[in-house]
């Protein structure tokens, strides 16, 4: 039994079999979802869709990808979806320096800012925040030290954990969970990282792991290639497992336990 902490059944992906991929989810032994929103219309979605399915949950917030796209007023839309019962936390929101093919690096001054007031938004209504970062990490770092006292206890996770280990250790030292994706199946180093992703399971304690899906996204193996879903988390909870020399048991009641710490479900 276990729990994916970040997908997207708010896409365009899952537009047409998002109950279909829901119930087949909870057939498989995922208990709890938390569907993440990356700017207004799908935290507005994925609110919607919380209120539908009992075990479904939602995080709202604006993604660095487009922090110069968003309209004024959403601040106040955004705390108006955070303050829905079914929100449990304020994401994904954070920097992000990689420049992708889809989408060139937003203005890393106005990705701060909203960064920032997302952090603030947070602490206003006692949310832990779900964070993403790549490539931005002493950025976001200097951000959240500068804004400690904005922090909850437990302060939220970084989705998608990367980076090195000192990177690691001090998002560990700030209370922090670490999340992990179907890439920890992937071979090698990632572009522009300098660490397998492997080393940073073994290195992070597993009473501070959650997993994750990312779905439609980071599909683990063997099954990369395909649309990612819900109940591949099992997967990545099997690998986890593996890695740490843990029985699949061990991983599915300890990173259950931490989703609750986080997110309060």
């Amino acid at each position: 039994m276990m729990i994916d902490v970040h997908c997207h059944l708010n896409f365009h992906a899952f537009e047409k079999d998002y109950e279909k991929v829901i119930n087949s989810a909870y057939d498989a032994g995922v208990t709890k979802i938390i569907n993440v929103g990356t700017k207004i219309d799908s935290s507005q979605k994925a609110v919607e869709l919380a209120r539908n399915y009992e075990n479904l949950f939602a995080i709202v917030g604006v993604h660095p990808h487009h922090a110069d796209k968003i309209e004024s007023g959403w601040e106040a839309e955004l705390e108006k979806l955070a303050k829905d019962t079914k929100v449990v936390g304020i994401g994904e929101c954070g920097m992000d320096y990689y420049r992708y093919k889809s989408n060139d690096i937003v203005d890393p001054k106005v990705q701060k800012e909203i960064f920032i007031k997302q952090i603030e938004l947070a602490y206003k209504l006692k949310l832990p925040l779900q964070i993403h970062n790549r490539h931005a990490g002493k950025d976001i770092l200097d951000i959240i030290i500068n804004h400690k006292s904005y922090l909850s206890d437990p302060p939220g996770m970084f989705h998608c954990m990367s980076g090195d280990i000192d990177f690691l250790k001090k998002v560990l030292d700030l209370g922090f969970y670490v999340g992990f994706d179907g890439n920890i199946t992937y071979k090698g180093i990632a572009p522009g990282e300098n660490t397998e992703l492997k080393d940073l399971v073994k290195y992070a304690p597993l009473d501070r792991i959650v997993t994750e899906t990312d779905s439609p996204f980071l599909t683990p193996q063997p099954k990369r290639g395909s649309r990612n879903m819900p109940e591949n988390v099992i997967i990545i909870g099997r690998f986890i497992a593996q890695i740490n020399g843990l029985t699949l048991g061990q991983v599915e009641e300890q990173t259950t336990k931490n989703a609750h710490n986080v997110f309060k479900l």
